[in-house]
């Protein structure tokens, strides 16, 4: 027992979650940075920049405002950095890394998916800003209208994963994993073509990026729940972002396209695949969409996304 313990705080702590996560979730933020420069025509930042962020934040100070819930303003930050290096510790890696099954199960990991935008929320209102308030109703419309596209993808892929294991529907993502790695990669299977877009659609809404970054809207409300923070407390939340991104596209590649041969291979393969998503997915979306409003928004993961998540679990369905 003290050895799982010790194997289970190695994977929240240092790899996959952690320090490994922190870093290379930083990286994928500094590649898209450089990305969206170059496809503006700029040269952009360089690629340690989110770093160099990081700790020019950590020396300073953390300025409390007047009126503010302390205990939520400065311990929001500290859960979603938690809740998110407990995630990428959750995140199969091909070939290399499989989760323990004590870490809980995909029901477990897409509860700790909402957490940074739930504490995002908190933050908001703890504040006692008018624009945190603001963000903070923005955040939660969004949210409740992208996560419907994420479930019925999630639960199509899990279903034919499950119909292949013999079972109802595969609660365990490195079952997922090792399904594809047997009988091919879902991403082959035209099936599941509609539950892949619907997924693909949710990546730039949960992570706050263009054209769906309307809660942190700098033109609008002046980064809105972000408005207040500073020093630490803002450094932390740029890592739990950072850590999200590792998480989010790491459970696409888990989902639909887990490939690459086994050992240290596999691992620079996986890290090959993040880098391709946020380059051709992220920063390609950030750079040629602007900014839509939050009606917009809403109507749009409620019509399309939605859509597509339901085709996507009818045709897993009728092809069981």
């Amino acid at each position: 027992m003290p050895d799982n313990i010790l194997t289970l705080l190695f994977a929240v702590l240092v790899f996959p979650g952690g320090l490994f996560a922190l870093a290379f979730g930083l990286i994928l933020r500094g590649l898209d940075r450089r990305a969206v420069a170059r496809m503006q025509r700029r040269v952009g930042p360089p690629l340690i920049q989110p770093f160099i962020d990081i700790l020019k934040l950590m020396g300073k100070r953390t300025m409390v405002p007047e009126g503010s819930n302390t205990f939520v303003f400065l311990w929001a930050p500290v859960v979603a950095v938690a809740a998110m290096a407990v995630a990428a510790a959750m995140i199969p890696i091909a070939g290399f890394y499989r989760p323990s099954a004590d870490l809980g199960d995909m029901l477990v990991l897409l509860y700790l998916v909402t957490v940074p935008a739930v504490v995002l929320m908190l933050a908001g209102s703890a504040s006692g800003s008018p624009f945190g308030a603001i963000g903070f109703s923005r955040e939660m419309a969004i949210m409740l209208a992208y996560e419907g596209p994420l479930l019925l993808a999630v639960v199509a892929v899990a279903m034919v994963a499950g119909h292949h294991l013999g079972q109802p529907i595969a609660l365990s993502l490195a079952d997922i994993v090792a399904v594809q790695r047997q009988q091919g990669a879902f991403i082959l299977d035209p099936m599941l073509w509609p539950a892949l877009l619907a997924y693909l659609s949710f990546i730039p809404a949960n992570l706050g990026f263009s054209p769906f970054d309307i809660p942190e809207a700098e033109s609008e409300v002046l980064e809105g729940p972000l408005l207040e923070y500073s020093g630490p407390a803002l450094g932390l939340l740029k890592l739990a972002s950072a850590l999200k991104s590792v998480v989010v596209i790491g459970l696409g590649i888990a989902l639909f396209c887990p490939i690459g041969p086994s050992g240290g291979a596999g691992l620079l393969v996986w890290a090959l695949q993040c880098a391709v998503v946020t380059v051709c997915g992220v920063s390609l979306a950030k750079a040629a969409l602007g900014r839509m409003r939050i009606d917009q928004a809403v109507l749009f993961y409620l019509k399309w996304p939605e859509l597509l998540g339901i085709a996507g679990l009818v045709l897993a369905v009728a092809n069981l």
